[in-house]
């Protein structure tokens, strides 16, 4: 496994290489590489030059190291979704080639705090729903989700099954065109890192979105609580000259 020298520098043939072998299956996702002695040893080059490649490659979330434990093959995000694009759970499990699922946990009214009546632009006599659920891929919980919409807004009719986008646009005649996020990336979560089945080394990804329809009113805010090792965003930016 010793790799064959070229003209760039010696920590980018090594990146290359380890990528190639989890490629191949040489390491499994989820899998612990050999030790920094041995696998420099394989590869022919310093444990300096190793450890160098081994940074980057955690930067670039390929491997997880744990102190005092090792180094391992971190998974492959099974969804991967431009930020810019505005699409519902179901659809981003649909679109991976899965079977999306719910597992309800609650539905609560309650009146708004100051930030609901700031972001909603709605009364202090308005009511708020709330609702928790888990989405499921292929039985597998990925997300956990808190949705909160204006009561007035949630037709009487609703299943916990479905698509809230859909919903709000087939039943209250409410289209969501766009949504302003906040991304926040978080780690172990004692409530809910449980719920979605993760490691404590497992992150989590927090969107806050506020979605508005096309007169530019707001309809729902949602904050969802993404496995980082299933999902991954991403966002195309363009020069403003």
């Amino acid at each position: 496994m010793t790799i064959k020298l070229d003209n760039r520098p010696l920590y980018l043939q090594v990146i290359d290489q380890i990528r190639l072998d989890i490629d191949n299956g040489v390491y499994k996702e989820k899998e612990k590489l050999p030790s920094e002695f041995l696998l420099a040893k394989q590869l022919g080059v310093s444990r300096a030059t190793l450890r160098e490649a081994l940074r980057i490659l955690e930067e670039e979330n390929v491997i997880i190291r744990r102190h005092g434990v090792g180094t391992f093959v971190n998974a492959k995000p099974l969804f991967n979704s431009g930020i810019e694009q505005i699409s519902s759970i179901t659809d981003m499990i649909i679109q991976a080639g899965m079977s999306p699922g719910t597992i309800f946990l609650s539905k609560t009214v309650k009146g708004p705090t100051d930030g609901d009546i700031k972001g909603f632009s709605c009364l202090e006599n308005e009511e708020i729903t709330v609702i928790e659920r888990v989405r499921t891929a292929n039985n597998e919980p990925v997300v956990y989700c808190i949705d909160k919409i204006l009561s007035k807004n949630l037709p009487s009719s609703y299943s916990h099954e479905e698509s809230i986008f859909d919903l709000l646009e087939k039943k209250a005649g409410r289209k969501i065109t766009y949504a302003v996020t906040h991304i926040e990336p978080i780690g172990y979560h004692e409530t809910i890192s449980p719920i979605l089945n993760c490691d404590p080394e497992t992150a989590l990804l927090l969107l806050k979105q506020m979605h508005y329809d096309e007169n530019d009113k707001p309809v729902l805010f949602s904050q969802n609580y993404f496995r980082a090792d299933k999902f991954s965003f991403h966002v195309v930016r363009k020069r403003v000259l």
